[in-house]
């Protein structure tokens, strides 16, 4: 689905109430939308784990506009399988994420930063290696 509205619509089809009850739960959801504008927004809520993360911050039901108690989890479940027709495990997004160079640049926080090189983008802030839209990284000696 496109929009949370739509998602809350789905819920009061399925458990009464009105479109209010339901439209936190799945906003919740959607707000990885301001970090991708696109179906990857998913990765970050949309699974088995993100279903029980929204259990905990909402509580494990809702009453609804018609006095009914709505299990909180069923609503997280509905919202990821209509979008994705399933319920994947965090574990199923993990997998297809390619490890980077500067995902695996750890170092202990004990010691002494490496002296070495550190990516910046072109304003300065750290990249993480990942090249910018306006031209990529620039290597800044330390």
């Amino acid at each position: 689905m496109a929009h949370c509205y739509y998602h809350a619509l789905s819920s009061v089809r399925k458990w009464g109430g009105g479109v209010d009850d339901y439209l936190p739960l799945h906003q919740w959801f959607d707000q990885s939308k301001a970090i991708f504008a696109d179906p990857r927004h998913r990765a970050l809520r949309h699974h088995a784990e993100g279903i029980f993360m929204l259990e905990t911050l909402f509580g494990p039901t809702i009453v609804n506009a018609d006095s009914r108690v709505v299990p909180v989890r069923l609503v997280g479940e509905q919202h990821v399988r209509e979008d994705l027709g399933t319920i994947p495990s965090f574990a199923d997004w993990g997998r297809l994420i390619t490890p980077q160079d500067w995902m695996l640049r750890g170092h202990r926080l004990e010691e002494p930063m490496p002296l070495g090189t550190v990516e910046t983008a072109a304003g300065g802030a750290f990249s993480g290696g990942l090249s910018s839209a306006s031209g990529g990284a620039s290597v800044v000696e330390i």
